[in-house]
């Protein structure tokens, strides 16, 4: 199969590499001094340094070229690049299928990606969200990873997960695409409650009781959604929350650990120096939430210190603070 992977990040660049390995893949980068390097170092040395891409690797500034040729095209920008990538997709190859692994709500809109897509693109072209727990960094090292492909349309699922599919890289098909949006979006914004946990020092014991309570949060909206209960119970759910929430190579974990510091969210994007959807997530998952009238009081927390000025300290002392009520509730 040949494919082309649109966004030169360290997950499109990882997805590349592992991809590259079984496929004719192609990565394209809308920056033409970034094909350049890594044409010439065959290293993405700014997003994901030390792993080599592979010698058959096509590396494209043309977008045209890279979409023309490819049998399966997978968007790998942030979520805000999503619409506009597949805006020229309808252009460039409106036969195509379409794969996308952002992770998100649109800010202003509250759509998922598939409602992006579908917006874009019409709702006949076979499509999926490619989640779950995976670190950039680890899929690129090769090591053991099990994600999930998630369409409505349940043959493209499976065949397109079979293609995909090898003993590092283990994709499963499910038929559930809200629930596993869902799931990977407001895992984010769980992970940024976790990192300002771990942060001010608060322990294991409330790390797990964070973790539990947002995975309540997750189903409940997705629920409200329309998604399927046991999708949060699977990779798409549980499995990408407890990494996000617990691994150091977590992105917007570590945005929390900033925050629990006291440093400016400014300061904290800027040494990031890579996106994390958590941020942007957070405001767009808050008000959706009190639309549909869900009660996510994690969400709301975390999206009060990122946007409304809330220290950490007095934030985490008022969701602490919240009355007691039945587990299930």
């Amino acid at each position: 199969m040949m494919i082309s992977i649109f966004g030169a990040g360290a997950w499109g660049t990882a997805l590349a590499i592992a991809l590259g390995r079984r496929h004719r893949t192609a990565l394209w980068t809308r920056d033409p001094v970034q094909a350049a390097a890594l044409r010439s170092a065959r290293e993405n040395a700014r997003y994901l340094p030390g792993h080599l891409l592979p010698d058959t690797l096509l590396v494209e500034a043309d977008f045209a070229s890279a979409a023309g040729a490819s049998e399966l095209n997978v968007i790998a920008t942030p979520l805000a690049g999503l619409r506009d990538t597949l805006h020229q997709l309808r252009s460039a190859a409106p036969a195509t299928p379409v794969i996308w692994v952002c992770k998100g709500l649109e800010a202003g809109s509250q759509l998922l990606p598939h409602q992006i897509v579908t917006e874009e693109l019409g709702d006949t072209l076979p499509c999926g969200a490619l989640t779950g727990p995976s670190f950039a960094e680890e899929v690129a090292q090769g090591l053991p990873t099990a994600i999930t492909l998630a369409s409505v349309d349940g043959a493209f699922a499976e065949t397109t997960a079979q293609a995909l599919h090898n003993s590092r890289l283990r994709v499963y098909a499910n038929h559930d695409v809200i629930g596993a949006e869902v799931g990977g979006a407001v895992k984010n914004v769980m992970a940024i409650a976790a990192g300002i946990s771990d942060g001010m020092g608060f322990g294991l014991n409330a790390r797990a009781a964070l973790i539990t309570r947002g995975l309540a949060e997750i189903t409940r909206l997705g629920l409200a959604l329309g998604g399927k209960r046991e999708t949060f119970m699977g990779l798409a759910g549980m499995g990408d929350l407890i990494l996000t929430c617990t691994g150091d190579l977590s992105r917007n974990r570590r945005v929390g650990l900033a925050l629990a510091k006291g440093l400016s969210l400014e300061r904290i994007l800027s040494d990031l120096g890579h996106t994390a959807e958590g941020v942007s997530s957070a405001r767009e998952i808050a008000a959706l939430a009190q639309r549909l009238d869900i009660d996510m009081p994690i969400t709301q927390t975390v999206k009060g210190v990122l946007h409304d000025g809330v220290p950490a300290s007095q934030a985490v002392e008022q969701l602490l603070g919240r009355d007691p009520k039945l587990e299930n509730a």
